[in-house]
C-alpha cells in the first residue's frame, strides 16, 4: 500500500502590523504640527533669501530644517499608512522607494517613540536672544506670538462673527482657530490675512505683531515701523487712552513725549521706547533694534540672531 506524502501546513504569508487607530490618529496629529512648522520655516527661508545681507550658514540652517521636517512627515506618513492597514505599495512608488526599504526605514514603534519626544523648532528667526535661552512664566505672554494671538482675538470679538464662520471662511476645523487665537497655535501670514479678512479687520494693526513674531524685517521706513508697530502693541493691550498710559508708567513719561513715540515727528530716546513697550505687555528686546534702525545716527539694519533655530 503506497503511502501518499501529504503537504504540512502552509506557513502564513507575512502580515503587516496590526490595525492600530490609535497610532494612525498620532500619526495624522503629527503631520499637522510638522505641516505646520514646514510653511513656517519656509516662510522664514523665502523672507531671509530676499535679504542681500542673509549669511550661506543662515539660509543653509532654514533650508536643511526644511529638509528634516519633510522626512519626519514622510515618516509618520508611511506609519500612518501602515497603521490603517495600507498597503505601501504606491507610497513606495512616489518615494522611489522599494516597499521593504519604507517597511525598514520607518518602523512603526520606533516612528511613534520619534514623534512623541519629538521638538518643534523655533519658528523663525527672532529679534529676541534670551539670555538663559528659555523664555519665564512671568513675561511668556509678553512675547511676540502671544501679543499677536491677542490683536487676533480682539479682531476677532469685536466682529461679532462667530468662530465657526472664521473657520469656513479659512478652510479649517473650529478648534484649529481656537487654538491659533489662544497662542497655542503658531499663525502664518496667510492664516492671519484669513482671519483678519474674516472679521473685516484692519491688517496695519496685526502685521508688525507678526512680522516681529517672525523674525520679517519691515519693508517701511524705520522711524514709520517703530509707529507702526508700538500703534499694533496698543491695540492688542485693549487699545489704553493716553491717560491710562501715562498713569501705569507712575508720569516716567511725559504726554508730549508718549504722542512723538506713537504718531511722531522724530523718535524720543530709548528710555521712552523701553518704557511704553514694557508698558504694552511686550518686551524691550523687541522694541530696541526698531529703534535703533529709527533713529537718525542709529543702526540701519535690525540684527537677526544667526542661531534663530539653536
Amino acid at each position: 500500500m503506497s503511502i501518499r506524502s501529504h503537504p504540512g501546513p502552509q506557513e502564513p504569508a507575512r502580515k503587516g502590523p496590526a490595525l492600530d487607530a490609535d497610532r494612525a490618529a498620532r500619526c495624522t496629529e503629527a503631520v499637522r504640527d510638522i505641516a505646520e512648522d514646514l510653511v513656517l520655516v519656509a516662510d522664514a527661508l523665502i523672507n531671509r533669501a530676499t535679504d542681500d545681507t542673509a549669511t550661506t550658514i543662515e539660509l543653509f540652517t532654514l533650508a536643511s530644517t526644511v529638509a528634516d521636517l519633510a522626512q519626519e512627515a514622510t515618516g509618520a506618513l508611511v506609519v500612518r499608512q501602515r497603521s490603517q492597514g495600507e498597503p505601501l505599495d504606491q507610497l513606495a512608488v512616489i518615494a522611489n522607494r522599494s516597499v521593504d526599504r519604507l517597511r525598514r526605514k520607518y518602523h512603526p514603534r520606533t516612528t511613534d517613540q520619534n514623534l512623541a519626544k519629538r521638538v518643534r523648532p523655533m519658528h523663525a528667526p527672532t529679534l529676541v536672544q534670551w539670555a538663559q535661552g528659555v523664555p519665564t512664566s512671568k513675561n511668556s505672554l509678553r512675547l511676540p506670538h502671544q501679543r499677536l494671538a491677542c490683536a487676533l482675538t480682539r479682531t476677532w470679538k469685536e466682529s461679532n462673527v462667530p468662530q465657526r464662520t472664521v473657520a469656513q471662511h479659512m478652510n479649517v476645523d473650529p478648534s484649529y482657530v481656537s487654538r491659533m487665537l489662544s497662542g497655542q497655535r503658531d499663525i502664518t501670514l496667510r492664516n492671519m490675512k484669513l482671519i483678519v479678512d474674516a472679521c473685516d479687520g484692519n491688517l496695519e494693526l496685526v502685521k508688525p505683531l507678526w512680522d516681529a513674531a517672525n523674525g520679517v524685517r519691515p519693508t517701511v521706513g524705520p522711524a514709520h515701523a517703530l509707529r507702526a508697530y508700538l500703534r499694533a502693541l496698543r491695540y492688542a493691550a485693549g487699545s489704553p487712552s493716553e491717560r491710562q498710559i501715562l498713569a501705569s508708567l507712575k508720569q516716567g513719561i511725559t504726554r508730549t513725549e508718549l504722542c512723538q513715540a506713537l504718531d511722531g515727528p522724530g523718535v524720543p530716546e530709548w528710555p521712552v521706547i523701553q518704557q511704553l513697550t514694557v508698558a504694552l505687555q511686550s518686551l524691550p528686546e523687541i522694541s530696541r533694534p526698531l529703534w535703533s534702525s529709527a533713529r537718525p545716527f542709529g543702526t540701519s539694519t535690525i540684527t537677526i540672531p544667526a542661531a534663530a533655530f539653536g
